[in-house]
């Protein structure tokens, strides 16, 4: 686990505590910051009030209201929406010279939106999607991917440092998003490749993690076949990153690759696959269910 950010102290705010967002405030609190959560399900915010201290708010405008720093990690881009613009949302109550910072993976068109909305108000924002999964939030070494203005990053990242291990700015707004759309293009075409070549040794009577021990020491070397090989192999997806996340995530890169003309066919077809898997039931299951439909067609 890295250690807590050295940042001093901030008043700021988290909207979400889903799998990530959950961890991603509970560091923030563990750093020393002054930590007001908002949760939809109301209950959950007092779970983590319990957990870490902090304040509770009933509307997302009620977290923000006097806060230096709002972060935001929801579902979609009508999610960021409603947290932000919607009734009660914390663009609302941010003051002048607030910055709100945006994790979720949204579309590079909202973050643009919710940009151009911020500044008509005299505040900053960034879009931070992430990467590293909800071992990375638990363990604060999540891969951060953001697009703003340099000074409202520089505001924000020594904070952030309490639960990543790398935060970059890749450009202007919408930049975070549009990195984090390559990060799943890469990452769809190598679970696909994995639970093929994984296939293929079990098919032949290979012994699949003795495979993966070997190959793993090579050039196919992945995170995704040092954290999810062995799991594919013994069949076991009750965990992980959701598969009816990923194909969100693959049809805003996909509608990406349309407007600027950039060919994704292996994307278009693992996305199908993985609509193959969420008709078997598998919505939930983690993003390496791909194996599934090759062991069990």
């Amino acid at each position: 686990m890295n250690e807590p950010a050295k940042a001093a102290p901030r008043k700021v705010a988290f909207l979400g505590l889903g799998v990530m967002g959950y961890n991603m405030a509970g560091h923030l609190a563990k750093a020393g910051h002054d930590v007001t959560v908002y949760n939809r399900t109301a209950s959950k915010a007092g779970r983590w009030t319990a957990e870490f201290g902090g304040n509770a708010a009933a509307t997302p405008a009620g977290a923000a209201d006097g806060n230096e720093i709002v972060f935001a990690c929801v579902g979609n881009d009508d999610d960021v929406r409603a947290v932000t613009v919607g009734e009660g949302g914390a663009f609302e109550a941010m003051g002048a010279g607030a910055v709100f910072v945006d994790h979720t993976t949204a579309s590079a068109d909202v973050a643009q939106e919710l940009a151009a909305a911020a500044a008509e108000r005299g505040f900053g924002f960034i879009d931070a999607p992430v990467s590293g999964g909800e071992a990375g939030a638990v363990n604060g070494m999540l891969t951060v991917m953001a697009g703003g203005e340099q000074a409202d990053f520089d505001r924000c990242k020594g904070v952030i440092d309490a639960y990543a291990r790398a935060v970059t700015l890749l450009g202007p707004v919408g930049s975070g998003q549009l990195t984090k759309m390559v990060n799943q293009v890469c990452i769809a075409g190598l679970v696909q490749g994995l639970a093929e070549g994984l296939n293929l040794a079990q098919r032949s009577g290979l012994d699949a993690r003795l495979v993966l021990d070997v190959i793993s020491k090579g050039a196919a070397q992945s995170w995704q076949m040092d954290n999810r090989g062995t799991t594919m192999a013994d069949d076991e997806f009750e965990f992980g990153f959701a598969v009816d996340w990923m194909r969100k995530d693959l049809d805003i890169c996909l509608a990406q690759g349309h407007r600027v003309g950039a060919l994704l066919p292996v994307t278009a077809l693992v996305n199908e696959f993985y609509a193959r898997v969420q008709a078997r039931g598998g919505g939930r299951w983690d993003t390496s269910s791909l194996m599934r439909l090759l062991s069990n067609p």
